[in-house]
């Protein structure tokens, strides 16, 4: 890792330690405090072999191996990276990889693991002290669904291999609305993402959701289609197509960004889902370069207003312009200097209540060159983002921050001070980005000092045994020799 990377992260991590020494950090009970990392079981992580059966990885459309084991022994990755919330996707016995065609609501896909494992992996997931949602296609079935069998509940084909539920029948909804319950409770779920929607009412939409926070008033219930019923989360097309826009090449008409302003509570910041195309698809096309188009967008990503969501092998920037192509298995091996990137993020919103879910106010707009503040009653930050091929710069009023403040910047280690006119000049070199606290201007920040010191000293350290153990290494080599 490069030098300026390396302090960078330093900086980051000694800002969380110094957030972190005068209180502890704020409960969340809202989706505007969480953030998604969401994965297809059987794209994700292969780690045991006997439920492989069929299973085939270099077929893109037949189950590729991934499991429940493989989930859980990759835990680590996921909350390395800062996520709260694990989406692990649709799970229930069903004839595609990727839950499209469910063939029994009451059975879990046995390519994934059993009953057990399924409910062993909610466990681990809760030991790391992270949630985990689940989700449940509500209209449409394979043709051969369990129900469609029994003949009991009406149905009409809709063609490929599937039936879509009738929505409006009493004795359908009532079946589905107690499945949807008995999965969230069964697997101690903590919320459902309801998928497949078209033609259910929004009355029938708000009573299931009413139904599921009855027996856990904690849940949340989500979708990834636009509904009017009451949803904790629901997308927006118009703002993920504006950000997708705004980041996808240099020199950009950002203006669209505007809409931010007026930020629902119950809605998602998101560059790319598991249905369309993979964001750095779109990148390749405009033939701009992915991890620089991806570090400008991450930013943007968890420090804009709403509940960032992040699909699986965005921290290695996977391609592709739809299933099955944009669902590759994911490869572990591969460089994941993003990932870095993102746990740097992820971590500063999950410390700072202004990041998660402070008043959003953008300050400069301009083809490419954006700069914003997050505010609360207790901090300032301000993040610039220079999306152009010129260097860029910005005078910020100091009443912005209030009296005697210095902007001290994290990612990249940067301090400005207010100018004798009365200005804070924000420079950024092109296609780069920072994020600055405002803090006080006067005598040393003690804890920040004190944390500072500490990161440091145990980085050192590090450095000490990588070196202290190449020596060793070296000596028994050449006494082999």
């Amino acid at each position: 890792m490069r030098v300026k990377q390396w302090f960078g992260r330093l900086g980051v991590a000694s800002l969380v330690l110094a957030l972190l020494l005068p209180a502890t950090v704020q409960a969340k009970g809202s989706m505007a405090d969480e953030s998604i990392y969401d994965l297809l079981v059987d794209r994700y992580n292969d780690a045991s072999q006997t439920n492989d059966e069929g299973v085939n990885p270099l077929d893109p459309y037949a189950f590729n191996g991934g499991d429940f084991e493989g989930v859980a022994t990759r835990l680590q990755h996921i909350l390395d990276m800062g996520f709260t919330i694990v989406s692990i996707g649709p799970v229930f016995s069903m004839e595609t990889y990727d839950g499209s065609r469910v063939l029994d609501y009451g059975k879990i896909e046995p390519h994934f693991g059993t009953e057990e494992e399924l409910q062993a992996l909610v466990a681990e997931i809760h030991k790391k002290k992270l949630k985990v949602i689940a989700d449940f296609p509500l209209g449409e079935v394979s043709e051969n669904h369990v129900w469609v069998k029994e003949g009991k509940l009406k149905s009409t084909p809709a063609g490929e291999g599937v039936v879509r539920w009738d929505a409006q029948d009493p004795a359908v909804q009532k079946a589905l609305k107690q499945a949807v319950i008995d999965f969230v409770s069964t697997y101690k779920l903590d919320g459902i993402r309801l998928t497949k929607l078209e033609g259910f009412s929004t009355d029938y939409l708000n009573d299931v959701i009413q139904s599921v926070k009855e027996k856990n008033s904690d849940a949340y219930v989500i979708t990834h289609e636009v509904s009017d019923a009451e949803f904790d989360l629901q997308p927006n097309p118009e703002r993920t197509e504006a950000l997708r826009q705004s980041f996808i090449e240099v020199n950009p008409d950002t203006s669209v960004l505007s809409q931010f302003s007026n930020n629902p509570h119950n809605e998602p910041v998101q560059f790319d889902d598991l249905i369309g195309s993979r964001f750095t698809y779109d990148i390749v096309e405009k033939r701009m370069f992915p991890p620089t188009r991806w570090k400008l967008a991450a930013t943007a990503l968890f420090t804009m207003p709403g509940t960032p969501i992040m699909p699986y092998g965005t921290e290695i920037a996977v391609n592709g312009k739809e299933a099955p192509e944009s669902h590759p298995l994911m490869n572990f091996k591969t460089d994941m200097e993003l990932k870095d990137r993102i746990a740097d993020l992820n971590g500063l919103r999950d410390q700072s209540e202004a990041l998660r879910t402070g008043d959003f106010k953008i300050l400069h707009n301009e083809n490419g060159f954006l700069v914003y503040t997050r505010s609360s009653e207790d901090e300032t930050w301000l993040i610039a983002i220079n999306n152009t091929d010129k260097t860029a710069n910005v005078a910020i009023p100091a009443e912005t921050f209030g009296k005697d403040k210095k902007l001290r910047g994290i990612l990249d280690s940067d301090l400005i001070r207010e100018s004798d006119d009365g200005f804070f000049r924000v420079v950024l070199d092109r296609e780069t980005e920072e994020i600055y606290i405002a803090d006080e201007d006067k005598g040393f920040n003690t804890p920040y000092l004190i944390a500072s010191i500490l990161v440091y000293v145990l980085f050192l350290g590090f450095l000490f045994l990588v070196i202290k153990k190449g020596r060793e290494r070296r000596r028994e080599d050449a006494k082999q020799k």
